[in-house]
């Protein structure tokens, strides 16, 4: 049996999380509330101030929680014996294979969370119901050269960056060609884009003055779909910021493996992923 953990990133956020994980581990929940300067229990159970939905506390509180539920879901299950992360859930895959310790990535993402939240001024839409290719050459048929594909979550989810006008303009001409739904979502900037390229510039001396650990079992990179590389850590997490999440191509070669068991840290959306990107290998 192949353990494969999947981490979740932001998005996946929620009033209440964390709970049970801050009880089992308060010695790391003090030490991630006092490395950021807020109480991470009040703002997850609680948030008085309603913060959990901006990045900058977002990403952060989402990254602490997935850390602590991977301590308690290895009791459970064993080791993982290889790891992927949705966008910030990338952190949590190259934590858990001991890239850095748990400060040192709460430091990683909290500067990330930093220089992302200063992006301001688009959004990112979800379409559902076609394909990449279909949704490419829209794109190019009615001109709108300032929309990116951000996330590639299975053959028929793709995740669209850039101007909130420009996406709710376009997300029409994608119901007219038979999308299910062209819907906004609740973020605060276009990430995984070419617009977030200041914020991996921001980042880039931060990751680069890293020194990563050696990886205890293969992390596949959101970047090229393929594992990373013990040199190459720094750069792919830059590229990460304003390149696209290849998340279906990352995972339908694991489902090839009879073996593959997909074990989900911090919600439920990237195991119905894999459910669908199952789905369409059968259909082919």
């Amino acid at each position: 049996m192949t353990r494969i953990f999947l981490f979740a990133g932001q998005g996946a956020q929620r009033v209440g999380m964390g709970r049970a994980e801050f009880d089992r581990y308060p010695e790391l929940e003090r030490e991630a509330s006092d490395l950021l300067g807020y109480s991470l229990r009040t703002l997850c159970l609680e948030d008085p101030n309603g913060l959990l939905g901006n990045t900058r506390y977002t990403q952060p509180a989402m990254y602490v929680v997935n850390a602590l539920a991977y301590r308690a879901k290895l009791a459970e299950t064993g080791p993982a014996e290889l790891a992927l992360g949705h966008s910030l859930g990338e952190y949590n895959a190259l934590e858990a294979a001991g890239a850095f310790t748990f400060a040192e990535g709460l430091k990683l993402v909290a500067a990330r969370a930093e220089a992302m939240a200063r992006i301001t001024g688009g959004g990112m839409s979800a379409v559902v119901g076609l394909d990449e290719t279909l949704i490419r050459f829209l794109l190019l048929r009615a001109g709108f050269d300032t929309i990116d594909l951000a996330n590639l979550n299975t053959p028929q989810q793709t995740v669209l960056a850039g101007p909130v006008d420009d996406l709710a303009e376009f997300g029409t001409i994608l119901e007219d060609a038979g999308a299910r739904m062209a819907k906004k979502l609740a973020v605060s900037g276009p990430f995984h884009s070419r617009y977030m390229t200041p914020a991996a510039q921001e980042l880039a001396p931060v990751l680069r003055s890293v020194r990563f650990g050696p990886l205890r079992f293969p992390v596949i990179a959101n970047h090229t779909a393929l594992p990373y590389p013990q040199n190459g850590i720094a750069e792919l997490l830059i590229r990460q910021i304003d390149h696209p999440v290849r998340w279906a191509e990352s995972i339908q070669p694991l489902t090839e493996r009879d073996d593959a068991q997909f074990v989900e840290i911090g919600g439920t959306t990237l195991t119905s992923m894999v459910r669908q990107i199952r789905k369409v290998k059968v259909a082919a």
